[in-house]
């Protein structure tokens, strides 16, 4: 490898925050070489995993005097000139005004109003480097980080677990979000303001520009608008079950007689059993005889599945809310958990280990729907979900 006589970095640009000379490996050094550092740069000689030696702006020549510390690693024979092996980390000591950060998946959390929620975020933030060798210890000795991307990416994973807490804490509406950003901001730059300077960095600035739900998260809150119901759990339910019997008698195409809709039973069971008890249940919350009595007729006809994920779960979650037994608060709870799996089962990315995981605890807790949620899963909707959850952990 050919000696370093000169060594320099220009960032044309502007956006890297370190350079590693060489790139890769380790270069071969010369005392009495020329080290130019241009202004708004430090160069930290690296060697062995640690930080040494830390230079200014300015034009250096490598003596032994100015690099004590690597001086005492090496011998030196041959008059001060033999080459030494290192590595010359450029920090570009700007401040970097537009970083840009965001959630790389959705948050779950739990919502005032709306029960279980997903929400995006994203903003930018403001960072520079306060101490070059602490910063070239923690993100190249450290962390094992020479590329400006893996920094970003590191600093971004930071940003969003601590935001994450921070929602958590926050214990509010998503409704109530938008207004409280200042609020946010400026408990993110404290909780970020520790993170930051153990890697030798000073957060400048932080901004959250959205939080926004997801598309499933959205069609919740379109719907208890649309029914102007938002907190009453029960009228939510009947709004949801009423839509679902709207849209299975629609995909039957056939008679407008409830018996036809009764038959179909979400998809739960024909005849008796789960099924007639959905109607029976949807017939006491709505007060409609004409489908309790349509539930004790013979099921002549073909059942009719259910064809969205949301219909498979409606029954079950009427079933829940009928408990009377049951205090309101655990029902809710039982309701969120369901409501969590179903929209996990909606997600086009749903997650297999996920789903199992949600269902087991539903099941260990309350070994009473452990049947009905089998039959759930036995539905063509949720049976799609499932395989298309475990293709995806197959690709995986």
């Amino acid at each position: 490898m050919a000696t370093l006589d000169v060594i320099e970095w220009f960032d044309p640009t502007g956006r890297e925050i370190i350079h590693r000379v060489p790139e890769r490996g380790s270069g071969e050094f010369r005392f009495g070489s020329q080290l130019i550092v241009r202004e708004s740069q430090a160069a930290v000689f690296f060697r062995d995993g640690k930080a040494l030696d830390t230079f200014t702006a300015g034009r250096h020549t490598l003596t032994t005097a100015n690099l004590p510390l690597l001086t005492r690693l090496i011998s030196a024979p041959f008059g001060g000139k033999s080459p030494f092996r290192a590595e010359v980390v450029f920090v570009n000591l700007k401040q970097f005004t537009d970083m840009k950060w965001g959630t790389p998946q959705p948050i779950t959390l739990r919502d005032a109003d709306l029960g279980m929620v997903q929400l995006r975020a994203f903003g930018q933030y403001a960072v520079q480097v306060r101490d070059p060798q602490h910063f070239v210890n923690a993100v190249v000795g450290t962390q094992g980080f020479y590329e400006t991307r893996d920094i970003e990416r590191y600093l971004r994973s930071i940003i969003v677990s601590r935001f994450t807490d921070l929602l958590g804490e926050t214990s509010t509406s998503l409704l109530e979000l938008p207004r409280r950003f200042d609020e946010l901001n400026a408990a993110m730059r404290t909780k970020l303001h520790d993170d930051f300077n153990a890697l030798g960095l000073s957060l400048r600035g932080f901004f959250l520009e959205s939080i926004s739900p997801t598309e499933a998260t959205q069609r919740a809150i379109d719907e208890r608008a649309a029914m102007g119901a938002i907190g009453d759990m029960q009228a939510y339910l009947q709004f949801k079950a009423a839509r679902a019997l709207g849209d299975v008698a629609q995909a039957g195409g056939s008679g407008g007689d409830a018996g036809g809709a009764t038959s179909m039973g979400f998809g739960l069971g024909a005849g008796a059993g789960l099924g007639a008890m959905m109607a029976q249940l949807l017939a006491q919350s709505f007060g409609h005889a004409g489908i309790g009595q349509a539930s004790a007729r013979p099921q002549a006809e073909t059942p009719s599945a259910p064809q969205t994920v949301e219909q498979a779960f409606t029954a079950l979650e009427v079933l829940v809310q009928q408990q009377l037994a049951i205090p309101q608060a655990e029902r809710n709870e039982i309701l969120q958990q369901l409501a969590a799996l179903e929209l996990e089962l909606s997600k086009p990315d749903g997650d297999l280990a996920s789903i199992k995981a949600m269902r087991k605890a539903i099941t260990d807790r309350w070994p009473w729907l452990a049947d009905a949620l089998d039959q759930v899963f036995g539905q063509p909707p949720v049976e799609r979900a499932m395989a298309a959850a475990a293709r995806r952990f197959l690709q995986e």
